[in-house]
């Protein structure tokens, strides 16, 4: 059975790290496949979005597998860790991406939470960063997870080692929305469904623009958003959505 999972359902793709005897913890197969179901959905115009779990209801990913040594699985002698390209390719991702978090959610796990744009997270679900407590630190996570959570919490996270709670991190900004553990799927379900009845292609350009926009000042800013803006008026799917409005009818988008 692979370590990782995929299955297209309507518009949807689902990654699912198939390793619940080992509470769905990273290997370089595990890595390899997230890495693969990200560029499916991306070569398949059909997916709108993609959803990234775990197996069971036990754990999300509970971060590497230290079952053969810190590192086991990573390979030295390249410039890149197969982790850290898996998050450059998730960021340069163009399609929008919900975490699933149905347990356990550790370490390298909470870098494969960040890489997402949402998250939905069982009411039992537990998080932390204790990479301390082995002697090292969860050094490539921090690139994410300083983009997404106030600076004070990452430090005590971050130093302390010590786990939270979903509340917790739904108040601290990692997550969008917490779910009894029975209405993981519906919840996810609910935000799907208001991803996927939008426009492809402006969702699209504006995740580009997101990401493009991030570390520049206002006036780059600005100045890029109106060539974008422009463009984005161009496309099929925003004559389709005025056309749309115009009718009172619901829109039929292409994605072009």
């Amino acid at each position: 059975m692979s370590d990782v999972l995929t299955a297209k359902s309507g518009h949807v793709l689902t990654v699912t790290i198939n390793r619940p005897d080992k509470r769905n913890a990273m290997n370089a197969e595990v890595i390899a496949g997230i890495a693969a179901g990200w560029r499916a959905a991306h070569e398949d115009n059909d997916i709108r979005v993609i959803v990234l779990t775990g197996a069971g209801d036990k754990a999300f990913c509970a971060g590497a597998d230290l079952g053969r040594g810190q590192g086991a699985f990573q390979d030295f002698s390249k410039p890149n860790s197969d982790y850290a390209d898996l998050l450059r390719l998730t960021q340069n991702a163009t399609k929008p991406s919900i975490a699933r978090v149905n347990g356990t959610c550790m370490a390298g796990g909470m870098g494969l939470l960040c890489m997402t744009d949402m998250a939905v997270a069982a009411d039992n679900a537990v998080f932390g960063l204790p990479e301390v407590k082995v002697g090292v630190f969860p050094m490539q996570v921090l690139s994410l997870l300083q983009l997404t959570v106030p600076r004070r919490l990452v430090a005590e996270w971050c130093l302390t080692g010590e786990p939270f709670t979903a509340e917790e991190a739904k108040a601290a900004g990692l997550i969008n929305h917490v779910a009894p553990a029975g209405g993981l799927d519906a919840k996810v379900d609910w935000l799907i469904g208001r991803i996927t009845d939008k426009s492809p292609a402006a969702i699209r350009r504006g995740k580009y623009a997101m990401r493009a926009i991030h570390a520049m000042s206002f006036d780059e800013a600005i100045a890029y958003t109106e060539g974008q803006i422009a463009l984005t008026a161009a496309t099929e799917d925003a004559k389709e959505g005025i056309a749309a409005f115009q009718e009172k009818r619901k829109p039929v988008w292409t994605g072009r």
